[in-house]
């Protein structure tokens, strides 16, 4: 209970774009995907606690396939883990880290060369909010990834508000679902061919309170959950969808 698990809940391709999540509607699960997202040290811990149609994700990698770069990790070794995901660009890489757009491409670039999926975080921090730079700023990180991109099946985009996290500052469901349809659209006008395809998951605050709201939203596909996934409340975020 104490480990950094994360909980990535998707709705796959399904048009109608439901949240099946962990209910007891076991002929649900083709209509949806599961993922819990563990500190690296906890993979293998994880895989073996949990039902085996939950993918387990590493929450980072490495952009080459080998030499001295101490700490990090390889796509090679995460497929030793029998994992088959991994989370790139996620907001603390970015902003604690100081990993740039472009690194993060080569790494969305190298994870699905190595035949890795990719859950490829976005977002945008208070300061770009305020000075109404949203838009610019999102796009920019969005291109980076989708030139890296040649099957979409294999990337699922999960967009961070990061000033929405842990702020008090709250999106609404209306200002969330207004993102998700321009990234939408960013899309749609490169890779037109496979928008219908593409997922786009929300990784601001969720609660009980907002997240049947959120869930009902158009372009919404599902959630990147941290804290609240931790929580006893997420068997409420779970029950309302």
């Amino acid at each position: 209970a104490d480990t950094d698990l994360q909980c990535l809940i998707s709705s796959a391709v399904v048009p109608s774009k439901k949240f099946f999540m962990m209910g007891e509607l076991e002929d649900e699960w083709a209509e949806e995907e599961w993922f819990a997202l563990p500190s690296t040290a906890y993979i293998n811990f994880t895989q073996q606690k949990l039902d085996p149609k939950i993918a387990v994700p590493v929450q980072n990698c490495y952009k080459v396939t080998n030499g001295a770069f101490t700490g990090e990790i390889s796509p090679g070794k995460i497929k030793d883990c029998r994992a088959r995901w991994v989370v790139l660009g996620h907001s603390e890489r970015r902003h604690v880290f100081g990993e740039s757009d472009e690194q993060i491409g080569q790494k969305v670039a190298h994870a699905l060369a190595e035949l890795l999926g990719v859950i490829a975080c976005i977002g945008k921090k208070l300061d770009a909010r305020e000075a109404g730079i949203t838009k610019k700023v999102v796009f920019e990180q969005t291109k980076v990834i989708a030139d890296k991109v040649k099957d979409w099946s294999k990337v699922i985009l999960a967009y961070e508000p990061v000033w929405d996290i842990g702020t008090g500052k709250t999106a609404t469901p209306q200002k969330a679902q207004e993102v998700q349809k321009k990234l939408q659209g960013c899309l749609k006008s490169n890779i037109s061919d496979v928008v219908q395809s593409t997922r786009i998951t929300y990784g601001g605050s969720v609660t009980r309170v907002t997240c049947k709201e959120l869930a009902s939203q158009p372009d919404m596909d599902g959630f990147l959950l941290g804290g609240a996934s931790l929580k006893p409340e997420f068997v409420d975020i779970n029950a309302k969808q």
